[in-house]
């Protein structure tokens, strides 16, 4: 703060009276370099002789003229930040340097540990060693600094506890140790340092109970200990700190009450403490904040009733109170918040109505109320400012129609309404929304017959009325939804024909439309549904013969189609769908009785019949030749297969030294893999293996990997320009979010990178390789490409070789900013780490090949920066799930007002 304003008085201050002794220990200091011919360096030369020279000589050679150095007659600053260093302190020349007040290494590749001599710098007012490689403890030497009044050094490797030493730099204003792996306690003896504004220890190991001494730290303004692992409570000492604009000390252990003392922060702007196991009610104090804009509580076990005091919070821009105990009624007094932009109070214990005051809230974007006991009708005047962009309901028991607000609500991108008592003329209470994305009225009263007006919704990717009273004819319009890739419309009592313009649907993946009164024979036009994941007709009166296009040479996704309870005669196709429905069955008994393996040693997991796939697979490749080999991983080789049925299918086939665990695990594993279904996850076909070859068979995407388009020349990366790359993040994030969470068991994947990501005609982002490295075992050849690719790997692994959910995280984080900056982003992890939320400079990780992204999208960008930062943590326990970046990736897009396609993880 202050030192920077004495940063630039410095760098015109002449520099001719710094000794030679102090430029000879310099050079030593660079010659310890593992690259001491750094080019940005290149000054730091003493002439021949020098130290023998005429006083003129002298002050030729004096270093006050080099790179990164100036002096006050003797040298006194040194800023070498982003310099390109690799090397250590270990001959720094402290004592030969004893006025220098300003040192800044930041961003370099400076390793080892901090000299317990950089004590003697005394008259050091700013240190910063943040974002490099320093490890082993901090040294209890830099107690003795006791001018210093900025330290930083965060973002390394440090461990070991925090020094009670550092209590005694009185002088202290700004603390930043953040990202390290420190443990222990938080030393009480920083309730000495009465002149902190700034303390930031996130992403570390600290456990033992927040001290209460913090709470005399009076001119604090930001607090961060988020991501740790601190038990206890909340002291009510933090009443005190009348200064602080942001506390943050979510995703830790605590527990306790939230101390209403906590109301005396009248500065507050930022209140975080969600995922802790804090108890009790919310003290009515909160609703003293009047400078709060933000309110995160979600993820405690906080009980009682949401205080009306709340109420009172008029700059308050996001509440959350999601996965809590709170009951009782919502109260009335939150429609007095007039600026409230996210509301999310899903799975608690509310009851009650939900309040009509709610309706004034004419800024919100998302309201989220699911899982709750709510009663009684919808607020009427919902959306009348059309700005609502999710509203979500599901499972609780309201009654009465949809309120006229939500009808005319063109702004809606998602809205969430299945597991209620709802009830109305369906035809009549929703009109036409060009953004709405997913739609669900499932299992509740509604009546009525569908409007064709849902066929002029055309960015539906999700439409389910299933298990409502809905009756007439399907509406041919709904053909025109070219988005649409799920649809379902069971258990009611619709009549009449199934449409033949859903032969249009050419992005459908789930096609449900059992338990009606459906009549007429299945369309032709199905068989052009080429994306089919599960078709259910069952349970209708459908007749006549059953379309040879309904094939598996059409439908090459296809894993499920059910027409049985109808009036369908003729005979069965004799594509590969219907017979290798029969084949499975078959070999779903023959796998109980663990009968496999043929005779020969081929066995498959598949759902093609294998063998013949494994023939036309060999022919199809000539055995293998490299002429069809597309790509080269780290436990196989990728072939592309043209088969006869005109499909083209990538082909992995693993190396001969990557031996299964077990057979019977790894058919399992297989098993649950080709049942994945995500539409941004590369479907598997399945496996086959002989005693040469074993081989896993995917869906084939043209376009190729992520990596190859991001390193080609700048036309062809221009094509992918930001809101690609955004859809392209959120694509990832989804499907992680889907294997991580609503996958059972879980599946980890293990080697996210960029090469590893495909991108289909629309550029859409397809995770590829999922799970094959978990069939292998850990003792073979392949066990480092195991753990995924250089640059992706989380580094808890070099000393766990233990893969979790958590090493995905990290690897997603560095996509995501590889997906920005239009390459790895390198050095740049150690950067995004370092900088203070709110202080990331965007131009640093923007790829300069795309021309500036609008304002819009640059509140995007940093923000999925700020989630790959916390991705990226040194400690896995500090990282998100990937339920939680792509929640929070979901609720950006709708934040920046961002009008892309948004489809909900699953």
């Amino acid at each position: 703060m202050i030192i920077i304003v004495l940063t630039s008085f410095l760098c015109f201050l002449g520099s001719a009276s710094a000794s030679v002794e102090e430029a000879e220990a310099l050079l030593k200091w660079k010659a310890s370099f593992q690259n001491p011919d750094n080019p940005l360096l290149s000054s730091w030369i003493l002439p021949p002789n020098a130290a023998n020279s005429s006083h003129s000589r002298k002050e030729i050679a004096s270093p006050c003229t080099w790179y990164g150095v100036s002096c006050i007659h003797s040298v006194n600053w040194l800023n070498l930040t982003n310099s390109s260093i690799n090397g250590t302190l270990y001959n720094f020349p402290f004592s030969s340097l004893p006025n220098l007040e300003y040192v800044d290494l930041t961003l370099n590749d400076l390793s080892g540990s901090i000299p317990p001599q950089i004590g003697n710098l005394s008259k050091l007012l700013y240190l910063d060693l943040q974002r490099n490689l320093f490890s082993n403890t901090i040294p209890r030497e830099i107690g003795r600094l006791k001018n210093l009044q900025t330290l930083h050094l965060n973002a390394n490797e440090l461990n070991g506890s925090i020094p009670e030493e550092i209590g005694q730099l009185r002088s202290l204003s700004d603390l930043a140790l953040a990202t390290n792996d420190l443990d222990g306690p938080i030393p009480a003896s920083l309730g000495n340092l009465k002149n902190l504004t700034y303390l930031y220890f996130y992403d570390n190991l600290l456990s033992g109970p927040i001290p209460p001494e913090l709470g005399l730290l009076y001119n604090l303004v930001e607090l961060y200990l988020y991501r740790n692992q601190l038990p206890g409570p909340i002291p009510p000492s933090f009443g005190n700190l009348n200064k602080l604009e942001v506390l943050h000390l979510y995703s830790n252990k605590l527990t306790g009450l939230i101390p209403p003392e906590i109301g005396n922060l009248t500065s507050l702007h930022s209140l975080s403490l969600f995922s802790n196991s804090i108890s009790g009610s919310i003290p009515p104090s909160l609703g003293n904040l009047a400078s709060l804009t933000l309110l995160h509580l979600y993820g405690n076990q906080l009980s009682g009733s949401i205080p009306k005091e709340l109420g009172n919070l008029k700059l308050l821009e996001d509440l959350e109170f999601a996965d809590n105990l709170l009951s009782a009624s919502v109260p009335a007094t939150l429609g007095n918040l007039s600026n409230l932009q996210y509301l999310y109070l899903r799975r608690n214990h509310l009851s009650g109505p939900i309040p009509q005051e709610l309706g004034n809230l004419t800024k919100l974007v998302a309201m989220i109320m699911s899982e709750n006991q709510f009663s009684g009708h919808l607020p009427d005047k919902l959306c009348e400012s059309g700005v609502l962009r999710n509203f979500t309901v599901n499972d609780n028991m309201l009654t009465g129609p949809i309120p006229r607000g939500l009808k005319n609500c063109t702004s809606l991108l998602r809205a969430v309404f299945n597991g209620n008592q709802l009830t109305g003329n369906l035809s009549k209470m929703f009109g036409v929304y060009p953004h709405l994305d997913f739609m669900d009225l499932s299992n509740n009263n509604f009546h009525g017959e569908l409007s064709g007006n849902w066929g002029r919704c055309r960015n539906l990717s999700t439409l389910k009325i299933a298990e409502n009273n809905i009756s007439g004819p399907i509406p041919p319009e709904l053909g025109n939804l070219a988005q649409l890739g799920v649809l379902n419309l069971s258990s009611n009592h619709l009549t009449g024909k199934i449409p033949m313009e859903f032969g249009k649907l050419r992005s459908m993946l789930n096609l449900f439309l059992q338990d009606n009164q459906l009549s007429g024979s299945i369309p032709q036009e199905m068989g052009s549904l080429d994306q089919l994941l599960s078709l259910d007709l069952s349970s209708n009166s459908l007749n006549g013969s059953i379309p040879e296009t309904l094939d598996l040479d059409e439908l090459p996704g296809s894993t499920h189609i059910d027409i049985s309870f109808n009036n369908l005669e003729g005979p069965v196709p004799p594509g590969r769908a219907f017979a290798n429905f029969t084949i499975e069955q078959k070999k779903e008994t023959e796998r109980a009785e663990d009968t496999d393996v043929d005779e020969d040693g081929f066995y498959s997991v598949a759902i093609f019949d294998g063998r013949e796939m494994f023939k036309q697979i060999l022919k199809a490749t000539e055995d293998f030749n490299a002429t069809f080999c597309i790509g080269e991983g780290g436990y196989g080789s990728v072939y592309k297969a043209n088969l006869p049925s005109a499909d083209v299918v990538a082909v992995k086939k693993l190396h001969q030294s990557s031996e299964m665990t077990d057979r019977n695990g790894f058919l399992n594993e297989i098993r649950a893999l080709t049942n994945i279904r995500h539409r941004n996850i590369v479907k598997l076909y399945g496996f086959c293996s002989d005693s040469k070859h074993s081989m896993l068979v995917y869906e084939y995407l043209e376009r190729g990997s992520l990596a190859d388009i991001l390193s080609k020349e700048e036309e062809a990366a221009k094509k992918l320009d930001w809101q690609k790359r955004v859809n392209i993040v959120k694509g990832v994030a989804y499907a992680l979010s889907y294997m991580h969470h609503d996958c059972s068991p879980p599946i980890v994947h293990r080697d996210i990178s960029s090469k590893n990501i495909l991108l289909d005609s629309e550029d859409e982002a397809d995770v590829s390789d999922f799970g094959t490295a978990k069939l292998l075992k850990k003792d073979s050849s392949n066990w480092s490409a195991l753990a995924g690719t250089y640059g992706y790997i989380a580094p808890e692994f070099a000393y766990t070789m233990e893969v979790t959910e958590k090493c995905d995280v990290y690897s997603f984080g560095i996509l995501a900013l590889e997906v920005i900056k239009g390459e790895h982003p390198g050095d740049y992890i150690s950067q995004i780490m370092c900088a203070s939320p709110g202080n990331l400079q965007l131009e640093d990780f923007l790829d300069q090949r795309l021309s500036r992204p609008t304002k819009k999208v640059e509140e995007v960008l940093v923000s999925i920066i700020k989630l790959a930062r916390g991705c990226v943590a040194a400690n896995p326990k500090s990282r998100p799930t990937m339920h939680i970046v792509s929640e929070s990736l979901a609720r950006v897009l709708n934040l920046c007002n961002i009008m892309w396609k948004i489809v909900q993880p699953g």
